[in-house]
C-alpha cells in the first residue's frame, strides 16, 4: 500500500479526538484576520512570520506562540470563527465526535468576559453537531501557572454555564505547578457536579500523576508519559481504568 492510500485510509476511518485545545487550533491565517478586524497588534507582522513562529522547540516556546495567539480573540464571533474552523477541518478528517478543552482565564485576564468566550464556543459546538453531525463535550482547564484565587473566581463564573462543560482539567506550565495547589478548587468542581481531568507528567514527574489521582479524583490523565518512570503508578492506572489521553506529535514536536 502506497502512502497516498495510507493517508486516504487513515482520513477515511471514522475517529474521536480526545485531546484538543481550542485556542491551539488558531492558524495564522486565522490570527492575522481576527487582528485586522479587531485592530489588534500582535508581535507578527505577517501570515509568513506567525507560522515561523510556529517552529518551537519546547512546551515553553509553544505557550509563548500560543499565549501571543490568543490575544487577538476578543468578540463572540471570534471563538465561534476558531470553533468552526475546527469542526469543519475535523469533519474533513471524519473526526466523528471531539472533546475540547477551553482556557477561559487566557481571555478574562484581558478583560474578554466569560460569557463572551463559552457562547461563541458553545454556539459553534452546536451548529457543528447539527450541520457537520460532529457530537463534542467542552471542557475548562485552570491555568496551573495562576494562582488558586482566580482558579476559583473562573469557577464562579463558570457556574451559569454548568450544563455546556461537563468537566474541569488542569494544563499549562507544569513544571512547580503540582496538581496539589488546586485540590480545593477540583473538590469544590465536583461538589457542583463536574467531572475531574488533569494534564500531569508531560514535564513533571509521575509524583504528579498520583496527586491527580488522589487529590484531584480525576477520572482520566491527559499526557500522563511519566506514569511509566513508576511501575506502582502503570498498575493503580490500570486497575483504576483510567485512561491516559497521549499526544505522541505533541511529544515529538515539543522534545
Amino acid at each position: 500500500m502506497g502512502k497516498t492510500s495510507i493517508e486516504a485510509l487513515i482520513r477515511e476511518i471514522p475517529k474521536a479526538e480526545l485531546h484538543l485545545h481550542i485556542e491551539g487550533t488558531l492558524e495564522p491565517e486565522m490570527m492575522m484576520e481576527i487582528a485586522r478586524r479587531n485592530n489588534a497588534k500582535p508581535r507578527y507582522g505577517s501570515v509568513e512570520e506567525a507560522r515561523g513562529a510556529y517552529n518551537f522547540r519546547n512546551l515553553q516556546d509553544f505557550l509563548g506562540v500560543y499565549y501571543e495567539g490568543v490575544k487577538v480573540l476578543q468578540k463572540e464571533q471570534d471563538f465561534y470563527d476558531l470553533t468552526w474552523a475546527y469542526l469543519e477541518k475535523a469533519r474533513s478528517q471524519n473526526v466523528l465526535h471531539a472533546e475540547i478543552f477551553f482556557d477561559p482565564q487566557a481571555h478574562t485576564r484581558r478583560g474578554v468576559k466569560f460569557e463572551t468566550v463559552i457562547t461563541g464556543i458553545h454556539e459553534a459546538l452546536e451548529d457543528g453537531e447539527k450541520r457537520l453531525g460532529v457530537s463534542t463535550r467542552l471542557m475548562m482547564c485552570f491555568l496551573r501557572d495562576l494562582d488558586v484565587e482566580s482558579a476559583f473566581k473562573t469557577l464562579e463564573e463558570a457556574l451559569p454555564y454548568k450544563d455546556w462543560i461537563v468537566a474541569v482539567g488542569l494544563d499549562s506550565a507544569e513544571v512547580g505547578n503540582p496538581p496539589s495547589k488546586f485540590q480545593k478548587v477540583f473538590e469544590k468542581a465536583m461538589e457542583e457536579g463536574f467531572l475531574t481531568v488533569a494534564h500531569a507528567g508531560e514535564e513533571g514527574p509521575a509524583e504528579y500523576v498520583w496527586e491527580a489521582i488522589k487529590l484531584l479524583k480525576v477520572s482520566r490523565i491527559d499526557h500522563g508519559n511519566h506514569a511509566l518512570d513508576d511501575e506502582n503508578l502503570v498498575k493503580e492506572l490500570a486497575r483504576r481504568k483510567i485512561p491516559l489521553t497521549l499526544c505522541p506529535l505533541s511529544n515529538l514536536k515539543l522534545g
